[in-house]
């Protein structure tokens, strides 16, 4: 395994942004045994075999609003903050979703340029919001971190070393094709978004991301990860650093199932309804690039594994996933430090968490 202490933050040196946790509620906890046969990578294996081959740093699955499973390897535990990468791309969806329904956004076929005019020169312009939800923006980049001196590598850095400059990045990316007419999964749609959520409501990835989190009843803190100092002018990363417990992971998740959180609508239904499904034939489950993945499509910033956004992903790099079986209600979330430079098995690896996922929120429906 990776070492696990380079996904927990935060990491010495690097700047965050605190998210509080004013009301922690505690899962109920309803232990039990949990099989699970998973069918993958032309075998059968059963649980213990899946989360070893896979890298596991935690398990946690939640059925019908109580934690059933729990488990940590590697020296985490129940505090840890673990970084989720992409994931937090699914956090950005709800919050998006709040400013909707709150009014507080333009319609989403809107131009983007409209809230954030410094994008009108690069290749965001005639681009909507709609658009960088589906990531068919069509700009020019390559989701490729291996490749170092790349746009994604410096991207990645940028935030890595407290560089500063992200959003001044998104404004200088390049066209490509015409928006609307192709995915392709881009990082730089999901700051631009955020860019136009904060123009529109006044309030940062943090704060909004608090505001969720004393909603839901976070039980810990979170933390995310900022391209500098914020004395400095420091925005987050907010396509990739939020850290958090796997039982605040969980929480994201069981909002993804109709939006509310002990009765109370935190982010509408109808959001909800929509970010989980691909709203065009090429978004569709089997029909992203077989370089990405063949087993799910892509709604607003949330993988749906079916065309009727029943069961959806969160996914985030080297194997951080918040699955979501929304007519059973049950969450899994698995965090993982598999490695990441050699592409083939990072695709192996994802590839077989895709299948076992749905079989483990089965096994705890059961």
């Amino acid at each position: 395994m990776t070492n696990p202490d380079a996904l927990r933050e935060p990491q010495p040196g690097r700047p965050y942004a605190e998210v509080p946790a004013p009301g922690p509620r505690p899962w109920p906890a309803r232990p039990r045994p949990l099989r699970a046969q998973v069918a993958g990578a032309g075998r059968l294996m059963d649980l213990e075999e899946f989360l070893s081959r896979t890298h596991t740093t935690a398990l946690l699955v939640v059925a019908d609003g109580a934690l059933v499973c729990e488990r940590y390897f590697g020296g985490t535990g129940p505090a840890d903050r673990l970084t989720g990468f992409s994931a937090t791309k699914s956090a950005l969806a709800l919050l998006v979703g709040q400013a909707a329904a709150a009014g507080q956004l333009p319609p989403l076929d809107s131009p983007v340029t409209g809230l954030v005019p410094e994008l009108e020169p690069g290749g965001y312009a005639g681009v909507s919001l709609r658009q960088l939800l589906t990531m068919t923006s069509g700009v020019a980049w390559a989701e490729d971190y291996r490749v170092a001196g790349s746009p994604a590598a410096e991207l990645m850095r940028r935030w890595r070393q407290a560089a500063g400059g992200l959003r001044e990045a998104v404004a200088a990316m390049p066209a490509g094709d015409p928006p609307g007419s192709r995915f392709g999964y881009c990082t730089p749609d999901s700051l631009a978004l955020d860019w136009a959520r904060e123009r529109a409501t006044g309030e940062p990835f943090p704060a909004a991301l608090a505001r969720l989190w004393a909603a839901a009843g976070a039980e810990y803190p979170a933390v995310v990860g900022l391209d500098q100092a914020a004395g400095q002018g420091g925005v987050a990363m907010a396509g990739g650093s939020l850290a958090a417990t796997a039982r605040d992971w969980a929480r994201i998740g069981a909002l993804q199932i109709d939006g509310s959180w002990l009765g109370r609508q935190v982010v509408s239904r109808d959001w909800i309804e929509a970010s989980s499904r691909p709203e065009q034939d090429f978004l569709a489950p089997g029909r992203l690039p077989s370089t990405i993945t063949a087993h799910a499509g892509f709604g607003y910033h949330w993988w749906p594994l079916d065309r009727a956004g029943q069961r959806v992903m969160a996914d985030g790099m080297r194997g951080q996933f918040v699955y979501v079986d929304r007519p059973r209600r049950v969450i899994v979330v698995k965090t993982s430090a598999w490695p990441y430079e050699d592409a083939w098995a990072d695709r192996q690896y994802r590839d077989l968490c895709y299948l076992a996922l749905p079989a483990i929120a089965a096994a705890a429906a059961g």
